[in-house]
């Protein structure tokens, strides 16, 4: 499958190294990273403005609309794994997790996902999931570019679950059937919330009510009723104001003197192993099964 989208990172070839285990992607230089970006507006105590958010969310969207309509789901999405051209254009990039989601839907290998930005189905390790694990990254991802910090930050699944639950309250199989039978459901014994609300944990002024309801809806617990990516890009957020920055000025306006460069950034280099980069939140059932093997059939090819 060959995947060509201005927001996707371009491929330009496989190669081997000296063992069948290394396997590097060679592909276009990308000077920055979402990760240091959001790093370096924090350390300046500045912030993104709805003009730059509709500007990164457009674009992130786009790509995932993108995938997912080539029935790709990425199953990493995180700031770490999103570049950003010098001429401000963001690029989806390390596919080294996704796989093609065809229908029916088969069985994949559960937990795949980074802690902070994994959808609650992988958390609890469910084994049958879809695109829609993508849109639960995607806002996480746009609650990050409001508070500029993670929404949901914990060190292991039943910590994390516990986060997201004191938010959103505890599920059940009213709110999301099935609920029950998933894997660590029966394992862990949660506490019932009452939920919070997603308002209390961003109250800064620059979320609207319409970009709040974009977000509630990328954040429903029920895999099935979670907004697509097809439907995001047509969310009337985007018609509010102030418009989306053109890319050509996005980091212009942010003066951040480039500070955020990531000129040895293992992401953005030109030549990148293949395999997971380990960061702190990643989940530990990382890189299992099929992932480990390569057995699976299923990997893409670019």
């Amino acid at each position: 499958m060959n995947l060509w989208h201005e927001n996707i990172v371009l491929v330009h070839e496989l190669a081997m190294g000296s063992s069948r285990n290394e396997v590097f992607i060679v592909m276009e230089y990308l000077p920055h990273q979402l990760r240091s970006l959001l790093d370096t507006v924090r350390n300046k105590r500045q912030r993104f403005g709805p003009e730059h958010i509709h500007c990164l969310m457009t674009q992130l969207i786009r790509a995932m609309a993108y995938l997912h309509q080539n029935r790709v789901m990425h199953r990493d999405l995180k700031p770490d794994n999103i570049l950003m051209c010098k001429d401000g254009y963001l690029k989806v990039a390390d596919f080294g997790m996704a796989r093609e989601c065809k229908l029916p839907l088969r069985q994949y290998t559960p937990g795949m996902c980074s802690l902070w930005y994994g959808a609650p189905e992988l958390l609890l390790l469910s084994t049958e999931y879809s695109t829609s694990v993508d849109m639960w990254s995607i806002g996480c991802i746009f609650a990050e570019f409001i508070n500029i910090w993670p929404l949901f930050q914990d060190k292991s699944e039943s910590d994390q679950l516990k986060k997201i639950y004191k938010v959103l309250g505890t599920p059940s199989d009213t709110v999301w059937p099935g609920y029950s039978t998933l894997p660590l459901v029966g394992d862990i014994i949660f506490d019932e919330y009452e939920p919070s609300g997603l308002r209390k944990e961003i109250k800064h002024e620059i979320l609207s009510d319409s970009g709040l309801d974009l977000l509630q809806r990328m954040l429903i617990y029920d895999p099935k009723r979670r907004m697509s990516a097809k439907e995001a890009l047509r969310h009337k957020y985007f018609d509010d104001e102030p418009v989306a920055i053109s890319p050509d000025e996005f980091l212009k306006s942010l003066d951040l003197e480039d500070d955020h460069e990531d000129t040895d950034s293992d992401t953005g280099d030109d030549e990148q192993s293949g395999s997971d980069t380990g960061d702190d939140e990643q989940s530990g059932s990382d890189m299992e099964d099929e992932e480990k093997s390569g057995s699976s059939g299923e990997d893409l090819t670019f």
